[in-house]
């Protein structure tokens, strides 16, 4: 069976962070493990609070699985201090290690600091020459290169500078564009394409950026190319939006399993959305 880790942290509403991980995992197909970074206090209307694993802990949690395990792609979401970036390229400059997808959290919707001021730099010296493939939001994107992105062209632009920061490929996320159409810029450094998908009116967007790059990496492993796996990863997270699940007095989960219940003849149990919202 096919494996991957992801290296993230806790969410304990269950809509986003390793447990949206370990659930795209799953809806893939492939097996999923982790090496948690954080814990955090959080519901579906905003963190409270996060406590951070200690450095040892994170390090001592990839080593050991790797030591033990075939593992085909890797997954890294937040990785808040500078200390835990440096255990983390650490653990991974010790193994053989698969394809990586580095999704550069840096703030929750609900406006919370997830990645620290003086952590930006580290997060780009030492994870981004590791990285497959990092999927910044337009938000994330603008702190990367400092300035403003107002359009595909932008985007596009921005795409070859965070390449040129260390990152083999890039998927610049457009969800956050406010545009009629979400659409995601790829670039693997020789081509660009565009992924373009209907917005849904649904309040109900939390963990979707983890859960696309977690769809990415899930992808990976299971052996498609950069182009693929991302297309992929976009059917995926935009019908786990368009099927999204009213939980929570906030911004409740995509539906990670939306598809097997839907195989499983339980569509009645989910409530679709109409066009018009996208990943993060």
């Amino acid at each position: 069976m096919r494996t991957a880790l992801t290296i993230a942290g806790s969410d304990s509403s269950g809509g986003a962070g390793i447990q949206a991980d370990l659930k795209t995992f799953q809806a893939h197909g492939v097996f999923g493990m982790t090496a948690i970074t954080a814990v955090t206090v959080q519901n579906t209307r905003k963190v409270y609070d996060i406590q951070e694993i200690a450095p040892a802990i994170v390090k001592g949690q990839i080593l050991c699985l790797f030591d033990d395990i075939d593992i085909h792609a890797v997954k890294i979401g937040m990785v808040s201090d500078v200390t835990l970036i440096d255990a983390i390229a650490d653990a991974l400059a010790q193994v053989e290690c698969p394809p990586v997808v580095l999704d550069p959290v840096m703030i929750s919707k609900s406006g919370y600091a997830l990645l620290k001021e003086d952590a930006q730099q580290a997060l780009i010296e030492r994870l981004f020459p590791l990285a497959e493939v990092v999927t910044p939001n337009i938000f994330e994107a603008e702190r990367l290169v400092g300035h403003t992105i107002a359009s595909t062209a932008q985007m596009q632009i921005a795409a070859r500078e965070i390449l040129d920061l260390g990152a083999r490929k890039v998927v610049v996320k457009g969800g956050h564009a406010g545009d009629a159409q979400a659409t995601d810029i790829l670039y693997d450094g020789h081509t660009f394409r565009e992924l373009t998908s209907p917005r849904f009116a649904t309040p109900n967007t939390h963990g979707t950026g983890c859960t696309f790059s977690s769809a990415i990496a899930a992808n990976l492993a299971l052996g498609h190319s950069f182009f693929d796996a991302v297309s992929h990863a976009k059917t995926y997270i935009s019908g786990a939006i368009r099927n999204a699940l009213d939980i929570g007095r906030g911004h409740g989960p995509t539906h990670h399993f939306f598809d097997l219940y839907a195989r499983a003849g339980m569509v009645d149990r989910v409530s679709p959305t109409a066009p018009a919202s996208s990943e993060e």
